[in-house]
């Protein structure tokens, strides 16, 4: 899209100057001078009415022909033949991306750099909209439709995103980041969240029982292998990622703040603040920081 707009603006900067530089002729040309006649009345011209003609409708012929080469660049097929290298889902309001080996994460979606990736992009509640204005075009996430983008970074980095279609109260604290890395470091990110996590030991083991009691896995999976439709964002290496909740970075202060008063920090949000002691808080905390 980028080199399409380069296109477009080389085309618009030489009808520019060849328009200014006839509309100077023309005055320099054909100024009023003292003692000159009337100027001469021409009536018409066939040749001039059909360059004038030609000349715009070639142009726009050919960027008609530049767009649509674009577009079918730019644009995923929407009945692909090939399998989607990931499936990014859009809930309120945060995004859960899945690949085909059973790698799972949330607000963090890793590509290779310089590889195109197949997304396919849906919704589990309402209408959302997958943006990354860096790597790609927008695509709607719509409940109970599939779509179709190609994801690629030129080069390593980390490009932030965000929904581009208001779907509530936290529509503008639904960001993301695409974190593009070598293909040695994609592969290897993909075997570790495969992977499930390490058992919990110490003040950990005790936060995964309160995970346990307080039915914690009903809203929000652990292994990878655990592939329900929840309302909550797995957490699974969850201190793996750089980020919570999209825009908050990943400390153990903001991950406290999370299990106990999450309606502090994105209010709104279907996880109700938990009133926890200051000791389960900790516990709870610990185990977080373990799953990575």
């Amino acid at each position: 899209m980028a080199v399409l707009f380069a296109q477009y603006l080389a085309v618009a900067a030489v009808i520019f100057t060849v328009v200014a530089v006839l509309v100077v002729y023309a005055i320099v040309r054909y100024r009023a001078r003292p003692g000159a006649p009337e100027p001469r009345e021409s009536h018409g011209s066939r040749a001039a009415e059909i360059a004038w003609t030609a000349i715009p409708l070639a142009i726009v012929l050919g960027l008609f022909v530049l767009t649509v080469r674009t577009m079918a660049f730019v644009d995923a097929p929407q009945q692909p033949e090939r399998a989607p290298d990931l499936t990014i889902t859009g809930h309120q309001w945060w995004w859960l991306a899945r690949y085909p080996g059973g790698a799972v994460t949330a607000n963090e979606i890793h590509i290779p750099a310089g590889r195109r990736l197949l997304a396919r992009v849906d919704a589990a509640d309402v209408i959302h909209d997958f943006w990354a204005p860096e790597l790609a075009r927008k695509i709607d996430a719509i409940p109970g439709r599939e779509s179709y983008i190609w994801l690629e970074a030129d080069a390593p980095g980390v490009y932030q995103g965000t929904c581009s279609e208001f779907c509530g109260m936290q529509h503008a604290g639904m960001h993301f980041q695409v974190i593009a890395e070598p293909e040695g470091q994609f592969s290897a990110w993909l075997e570790r969240q495969a992977a499930p996590p390490s058992p919990p030991e110490g003040l950990a083991a005790d936060g995964a029982r309160l995970f346990s009691e307080r039915k914690c896995g009903d809203c929000h999976a652990v292994l990878p292998s655990d592939t329900r439709l929840l309302s909550g964002p797995p957490l699974g290496h969850v201190a793996s990622r750089m980020r919570l909740g999209g825009d908050r970075a990943n400390t153990p202060a903001n991950m406290a703040l999370w299990v106990n008063e999450p309606q502090t920090i994105k209010p709104g949000n279907r996880m109700p603040d938990q009133h926890l002691s200051a000791a389960d808080v900790q516990a709870l905390t610990a185990y977080m920081e373990s799953l990575r």
